[in-house]
């Protein structure tokens, strides 16, 4: 025959109670994306603290960003990297391309004034070669500031820094983890500025009053650009 169950403690005794203002363990705080090692390629200079969550009450709030971001790069500090990059790596190339256009367009200019001399419309008036010079300007401006934009992209996709950013101390990456774009995503960035332009440059003016402080650009491919912490 069985026996009948016994008490749930035999002896008596009852559980040990938790002393008396003992404080109780707190839950887990949520895992925090920019706190913990991100994938291969993140940005080692965000926050690393394996075993240990910070409390988001200690953390200052970056408006919709995720939590533990770095602070956001400002208006300005974008601009400045912007002017930068164009006087060190845009300038010569855009130079180039700007004479030989403007040699050709004096030619045209030249030629519209001989034709309203001889009282002809400028429908009828035949257009001037273009000289080879500003051809060759032209071609050679072309080329350097393509190679330059490339060279501008593979910067910000492996390391989020132009070398105006880098002066700035500023970094443009991935919004859900802090990892660098990679050469693609930098490029087509680049073209997407295409709409921060459009209207009247109302893209680029976005970051004034924006939480993340992002163009049009940058909620395309879901980019954030910080302030260095190094």
């Amino acid at each position: 025959m069985s026996q009948p169950p016994g008490p749930a403690n035999p002896y008596g005794e009852q559980p040990p109670q938790q002393p008396y203002g003992y404080p109780q363990q707190q839950p887990a705080y949520p895992q925090n994306p920019y706190g913990q090692p991100g994938p291969a390629g993140a940005y080692p200079g965000f926050p690393q603290q394996a075993g240990y969550q910070q409390p988001y009450d200690a953390m200052p709030p970056y408006a919709t960003a995720p939590q533990g971001m770095p602070p956001l790069a400002s208006w300005g500090a974008r601009l400045g990297a912007t002017l930068l990059d164009f006087l060190m790596v845009m300038l010569v190339p855009y130079g180039l391309f700007m004479a030989g256009y403007l040699r050709y367009s004096v030619k045209v200019a030249n030629r519209w004034k001989d034709c309203d001399n001889l009282h002809i419309t400028r429908d009828n008036c035949p257009v001037p070669k273009v000289p080879t010079g500003s051809v060759v300007l032209m071609l050679i401006g072309g080329v350097l500031m393509l190679a330059a934009t490339l060279f501008l992209c593979y910067r910000e996709g492996t390391t989020g820094q132009t070398p105006g950013k880098r002066i700035v101390g500023i970094r443009v990456l991935r919004e859900r983890d802090g990892s660098a774009m990679g050469f693609g995503l930098a490029f087509g960035r680049r073209l997407l500025h295409v709409l921060d332009s459009l209207p009247c440059c109302l893209g680029y003016l976005w970051p004034l009053w924006d939480s993340k402080k992002q163009t049009f650009a940058d909620k395309c491919v879901s980019t954030v650009v910080i302030r260095d912490p190094n």
